[in-house]
């Protein structure tokens, strides 16, 4: 059965995005395994949390790949705004990764802080140079993407490659450092800065994705002003019940009820209000309930509505 959902596609392609993930995704799983190898080799920390972090990066680009191809797929009568949403679900346990993975490397610091070990110098700036050119090219990749596309999952994704990218610049200092000085608490402490910019990202993220979930406000419109501005329309006398919300990065939706006077036409009211959304603020999907406080109920606010409409009309007398 075909739905009609004309004011806005519930689904996306990004072919875009699919090609920049599946790049990054397979140049990340075989770094990976070189980074994890010579992370224990070398016995790195700053390597291994570099590495922890690489692996928290396949499991997120799995996340967003299964995102990307769930959102291409249309609506249904079970899933009525397709599966977008799986797009912020699956960015919100990308940064609840990056948060307990910096968790993780501040824990381990702080051990090999009580109790240093050896490293190996070579094969950590080996290892380290060779996870900086990746992630250099992975963070283009990633970069390009989200200014062609607007996903939020590639936005998760490139903090997650930042970070390593980051990561690998923190343990060749580390490594020359430790070279020079033989001072290897060097190798926890950059581990744990590098924790420190993980898990500001992973909040980030963690956050946005949050309120999304929640159904919260996105953060570009003022709901405030959205209502004057639908107040403004002529033939509206009164804005309520108004919510704006976003199913995924990119895909806004409002609802609102009006009154309006009972002398225009209600359909040439809808008409205005879905064209003024529309240009000012890009908003597509938006469902207006027309009503009247004389025979639709609104208990107090809709008695304080009508009280101060008659005493506008008989001071108009």
């Amino acid at each position: 059965m075909m739905y009609d959902y004309h004011h806005l596609p519930h689904m996306k392609q990004q072919s875009k995005s699919k090609k920049a993930l599946w790049t990054t995704l397979i140049l990340t799983v075989f770094f990976t395994l070189v980074e994890v190898i010579g992370g224990i080799f070398s016995n790195s920390l700053a390597l291994l949390s570099d590495s922890a972090h690489m692996a928290s990066d396949v499991l997120a680009l799995g996340l967003s790949m299964v995102a990307l191809y769930l959102a291409s797929r249309p609506p249904n009568k079970t899933f009525t705004f397709g599966y977008l949403r799986f797009e912020i679900i699956a960015s919100f346990l990308n940064g609840l990764a990056l948060v307990i993975i910096a968790f993780g490397i501040f824990v381990e610091g702080i051990r090999r802080f009580i109790h240093p070990e050896p490293i190996d110098f070579s094969l950590m700036l080996t290892i380290a140079s060779i996870g900086l050119i990746v992630n250099i090219v992975l963070t283009i990749v990633l970069s390009r993407s989200t200014k062609e596309e607007e996903n939020l999952n590639v936005k998760s994704a490139l903090w997650h490659f930042i970070g390593d990218l980051l990561s690998s610049i923190g343990v060749i200092i580390s490594a020359v450092i430790i070279y020079f000085t033989d001072f290897y608490v060097v190798d926890p402490l950059i581990s744990m800065v590098i924790g420190a910019i993980i898990f500001t990202g992973g909040a980030k993220i963690t956050r946005e994705s949050y309120l999304i979930l929640m159904d919260s406000v996105p953060s570009q419109f003022d709901l405030e002003l959205v209502r004057a501005d639908i107040r403004s329309i002529e033939g509206v006398e009164d804005v309520h019940d108004t919510h704006i919300w976003s199913i995924s990065s990119d895909h806004y939706s409002l609802t609102a009820h009006v009154f309006i006077n009972e002398k225009v036409q209600p359909f040439c009211v809808i008409l205005a209000i879905n064209e003024m959304l529309e240009k000012k603020y890009g908003i597509k999907h938006a469902t207006i309930q027309v009503e009247h406080a004389s025979f639709h109920n609104h208990g107090e606010y809709g008695e304080q509505f009508l009280h101060k409409k008659n005493e506008g009309t008989s001071l108009s007398i």
